[in-house]
């Protein structure tokens, strides 16, 4: 049984707080990164040359979500995302729901451990040092998420727990999952930003905004009309996909485990 609170939280989409928006002229939106330390900085070196070399004015980089589980490195990943960097530009933190999943078993351990661990949960408690196989053998896991509590910088879970659930830009809408176009955007559940798959990825609805989206992965960035999902599988496929958005284009910067630099586009360059 899972806690997920987020479940019985609506959010007022369109509404939702989006600071520094209004000033920034391009965004950049980092897919899924699931403990892939490499790819970050590898990304995180391609945009800040990218910047560089466009100049286009002030900057936010919105990381969509899933920086734990699966990968080698998600404590590491944490920690580079924390730290000041050298891009030249804001950053906001989507929660995916691998952090959504992390939290309720933070909170609920006994009810949530199983759904931790099948997710990716073994990785990242490794990537905290914690040794986790003998207390899973027990069963115990309140000791189990005392010893990941006690291994986490007290920063760690403060990053967790400030999550955001959505960034608004112009007229895009940055989320992990997606929305449910059953419901307006004045009245989405918490839960299917977070989590979200179908009926979303199927809709054809158009909303006000574009939604940018990470969690389904896809073997090259996902164009839609209404949509565009960047989750190319980093843990799997060694490749991290960033989009870039501007007054006048989209466009894609990708890195991979064999080759870092970026990748060529074979997206649509227009934005509509």
């Amino acid at each position: 049984m899972q806690t997920c609170a987020a479940n019985v939280k609506v959010v007022n989409v369109p509404s939702y707080p989006s600071p520094g928006a209004e000033e920034a002229s391009v965004i950049y939106a980092v897919g899924d990164i699931h403990g892939r330390l490499d790819l970050l900085i590898s990304i995180e070196e391609v945009i800040a040359d990218d910047l560089a070399k466009s100049n286009a004015g002030k900057a936010i980089v919105c990381y969509l979500g899933d920086y734990i589980d699966r990968g080698p490195q998600s404590a590491q990943v944490v920690d580079q995302l924390l730290q000041n960097s050298s891009l030249g530009a804001a950053k906001i933190f989507l929660r995916g729901n691998h952090e959504d999943r992390l939290l309720d078993f933070l909170s609920d351990p006994a009810s949530n451990a199983a759904a931790f661990l099948s997710l990716g949960g073994r990785a990242t408690l490794s990537s905290y040092g914690v040794a986790f196989e003998e207390i899973v053998k027990l069963n115990d896991w309140q000791m189990l998420r005392d010893h990941l509590l006690s291994a986490m910088p007290a920063g760690h879970l403060e990053f967790f727990k400030a999550l955001r659930l959505a960034f608004v830009w112009k007229e895009y809408l940055f989320v992990h999952a997606g929305v449910h176009p059953d419901n307006p955007l004045e009245a989405q559940y918490a839960r299917d930003l977070i989590w979200i798959r179908e009926p979303f990825l199927s809709s054809e609805k158009r909303w006000d905004y574009r939604v940018v989206h990470g969690h389904v992965i896809v073997p090259y960035p996902d164009f839609r009309s209404n949509r565009i999902g960047i989750d190319t599988g980093a843990e799997k496929t060694g490749k991290l996909t960033c989009l870039v958005i501007s007054k006048n284009e989209c466009r894609i910067l990708q890195v991979t485990a064999n080759n870092l630099a970026p990748a060529p586009s074979n997206s649509p360059s227009s934005p509509q």
